[in-house]
């Protein structure tokens, strides 16, 4: 009897041991090392080119970076969110979606135009050449960045996307972007839409950072970034996706439309 015990007994282990060392496969999270899929260069071309004007879209947050022990002056997040703006709508369907024109330096423009006009005077009289006159925008962008948040993280998915260890520090960096499309002519909103990117970074070298985008189902990674760039990065992401989300609802609700696909193609 004892011995049957027994015998039962270290079968039991024995199968268990077997169990636990049978561990069932994870998956390993998909990652595409090519470079970030750009959805506003794949964007179709519109019937005829949409005139626009970038008049400010900036910080909104007030944010401040902190050292744990006090808060620096400089701001978190970039004050250049504008220029990131105007790169991505001159970047739309590969450049012909939209007609930028410019107004953020529009009182630099105005004093250059001056400049000739005073300098043709001096040389031509009143036969001087008069200068082509400014162009007008249909509609104007407004917004700008409406919430930050960053926090340091240590081990979960992110870490396994990250192909990091589970005690390792990476960082989480979350933008979220207002913007609205507004009619120059009735000053009506014709468009308001609301963008948010999640960044996950962690360092490969003394100032180069690895970069997951969590906003797609395939994870993207891009690497060759400094420092500081983690935060400007999701900006510009943030800011991609909004045009890309102006574009597609502004089709939607007949602003505009798509170029018919030629036959055969």
């Amino acid at each position: 009897m004892v011995v049957q015990l027994l015998s039962r007994f270290l079968s039991g282990i024995l199968l268990f041991s077997i169990i636990g060392c049978t561990a069932v496969p994870i998956e390993e999270p998909k990652i595409s090392s090519a470079p970030l899929v750009d959805q506003l260069n794949t964007l179709p071309p519109p019937v005829r080119k949409v005139t626009i004007a970038v008049y400010k879209f900036g910080d909104l947050t007030g944010q401040r970076k902190s050292s744990g022990t006090l808060a620096l002056l400089s701001t978190a997040v970039t004050q250049g969110a504008d220029v990131w703006l105007i790169q991505a709508l001159k970047k739309a369907g590969k450049g012909e979606w939209f007609q930028v024109v410019e107004r953020i330096g529009l009182d630099n423009l105005l004093k250059e135009r001056q400049i000739i006009r005073n300098t043709r005077s001096s040389y031509e009289g009143k036969d001087a050449k008069k200068l082509k006159a400014l162009i007008f925008a249909g509609v104007l962008i407004e917004g700008g960045i409406v919430g930050y948040d960053t926090n340091m993280v240590t081990g979960g998915i992110g870490a396994r996307y990250l192909g990091i260890g589970i005690h390792d520090e990476y960082r989480r960096d979350m933008v979220t972007i207002g913007m609205r499309l507004i009619s120059v002519q009735t000053g009506e909103v014709l468009l308001a839409v609301s963008t948010q990117k999640t960044i996950l970074s962690t360092r490969i070298g003394v100032s180069v950072f690895k970069f997951l985008d969590m906003g797609t189902k395939l994870l993207e990674t891009e690497a060759g970034f400094t420092q500081n760039e983690s935060v400007t990065y999701a900006v510009r992401k943030a800011i991609e996706a909004a045009v890309v989300q102006i574009v597609k609802k502004g089709e939607e609700k007949e602003l505009w439309e798509f170029k018919p696909k030629e036959k055969g193609k």
